[in-house]
């Protein structure tokens, strides 16, 4: 958006969606209509358009937004922090390492303390197979409980910043990336998108950022091919959704065992690597028994199997299979980089570099969306509030 003309057009049409974010814990994608969806990526392009213009969005004068990362970050973490700060949020991390959580604290009481000022606490739990959603719905059910009782004077939103399930802030990211990029969410259909494994010479990647391109990108009437060696599946139950969903919004869904295949005529390719389902079903198995002789073992045996498909790798070649040879790289970052003397990597140096600036604006998205996903929890008209943000709070410059 490049005027005033065209952030009002923007409100319209969040205006006149039909939808029930107000009050929901933002965990998977699919659980939420399209319009939902489609509300939320507007108001990120509003949140955008008034950073971009220099307009204040501070829409809370007071209150923390609580992070809680039981894995590594940069980008998310700092996507939360900046989300956070855009709305006038206090941000604070939840160290389990210096708190009463490695004495025993149970989840409710972790929950309940740390919210009497809280208006937000994001996740990210992608760990281990089958806990991490689980673990944020338990922290949702004790924030009921303790709103319920007067404990807590609002009910704090839950943020889904990645699970084992799902990574819904990076997959819509990804969406409102590629609905600037093609022009418009209606400009997307019919348009294939290659969601391939790609070799990485590390092991233990979530599944949860495939898993989310397969169950977002059908929803929006497009060609997804899942691409990845024998073995290397997914969920069953995601990959049963993004079946179901073509039958609902149209568009295909397909799944190969070969890069060149799901590259040919491709308009995007998504090469990143996973561990295999049933892998990591072993490793949250041995994680939860400590196991560290085990892991090793498990490890090794994995990078082993990965070895055997140093070809599954992003590079020139491939990308000569796509529309027209141009079709848009995408990644979720960081992307392992091959190089001349060492053929090892998700991706080629050359074609990184050559889509390493749209990568960083894909990622650029991630803090607006997650803004938006704060302003739909807690207004029930976010049109109407970025509207009088503008009213309210231009400090345009010139």
């Amino acid at each position: 958006m490049s005027n005033l003309a065209e952030f009002r057009r923007l409100i319209a049409e969040i205006g006149l969606l039909e939808t029930n974010n107000y009050g929901k814990d933002f965990l998977l994608t699919w659980e939420r209509t399209v319009p939902e969806l489609q509300q939320i990526l507007f108001t990120a392009e509003g949140l955008k358009w008034l950073y971009d213009f220099n307009v204040s969005a501070r829409c809370f004068d007071t209150g923390f937004a609580v992070s809680q990362f039981r894995d590594k970050s940069t980008r998310t973490r700092f996507s939360f922090g900046f989300a956070s700060s855009l709305l006038g949020l206090s941000v604070q991390d939840l160290d389990e390492t210096s708190s009463q959580i490695s004495h025993g604290e149970t989840v409710r009481e972790t929950a309940n303390m740390i919210s009497f000022l809280t208006d937000f606490i994001g996740i990210r739990d992608d760990m281990f197979l089958g806990a991490g959603n689980a673990y944020m719905r338990e922290v949702g059910a004790a924030l009921d409980d303790g709103f319920e009782n007067g404990v807590l004077p609002r009910r704090p939103g839950i943020i889904n910043l990645q699970c084992d399930v799902d990574h819904p802030t990076q997959a819509m990211a990804d969406l409102l990336h590629l609905k600037n990029f093609f022009g418009s969410l209606e400009a997307l259909k019919g348009k294939k998108i290659a969601m391939t494994w790609a070799y990485s010479p590390t092991y233990g990647k979530p599944l949860s950022v495939p898993q989310g391109i397969i169950g977002l990108m059908t929803r929006f009437g497009m060609e997804v091919t899942l691409a990845h060696p024998e073995g290397y599946t997914l969920i069953p139950e995601v990959t049963d959704i993004a079946k179901k969903n073509v039958q609902t919004h149209g568009g295909k869904f397909n799944v190969v065992h070969s890069m060149e295949e799901a590259f040919t005529d491709a308009d995007i390719v998504y090469p990143k690597s996973w561990a295999p389902y049933a892998i990591m079903q072993q490793r949250t198995e041995l994680l939860k028994q400590n196991d560290r002789e085990g892991l090793k073992k498990l490890e090794q045996e994995c990078l082993q199997r990965n070895a055997n498909y140093k070809n599954w790798e992003c590079d020139e070649e491939k990308m000569k299979l796509t529309n027209n040879g141009e079709a848009l790289y995408m990644h979720c970052l960081p992307a392992d980089i091959s190089n001349v003397s060492c053929k090892e990597g998700e991706v080629s140096a050359g074609v990184f570099e050559k889509y390493r600036i749209q990568t960083y604006k894909e990622a650029g998205f991630k803090p607006y969306i997650i803004a938006a996903m704060m302003l739909n929890y807690r207004f029930k008209k976010p049109g109407e509030v970025l509207e009088s943000l503008y009213n309210r709070n231009l400090r345009r410059v010139i």
